[in-house]
């Protein structure tokens, strides 16, 4: 891989298990809590945080106002998970 490539991360986390474990955890707060913070379901919460959907922008902007975590950097890690995913989907192929 030359330079101008970058490094790849082989297996980016999930936006969904980062805001989880590394923010709504430590602050020993529920999902219950943490969706009613954000002003969202807890079924949607739910599913963002056990990585069965993808971090939309809106909820990147709300995590990004209750918990000061950059909504930019939460959608990066989103897109490398994606591209991630993709790749390990084409190796299988």
């Amino acid at each position: 891989m030359s330079a101008g490539h970058g490094i790849r991360m082989k297996n980016p986390v999930h936006p969904g298990e980062f805001a989880k474990s590394e923010i709504v955890e430590p602050l020993g707060l529920s999902i219950t809590d943490a969706a009613r913070m954000l002003g969202v379901s807890r079924p949607a919460l739910s599913a963002l945080f056990h990585e069965h959907v993808r971090l939309s922008l809106e909820m990147a902007t709300r995590i990004e106002k209750a918990f000061g975590v950059s909504g930019d950097t939460l959608l990066r890690m989103q897109n490398s998970y994606d591209i991630a995913q993709a790749r390990e989907r084409e190796a299988q192929s």
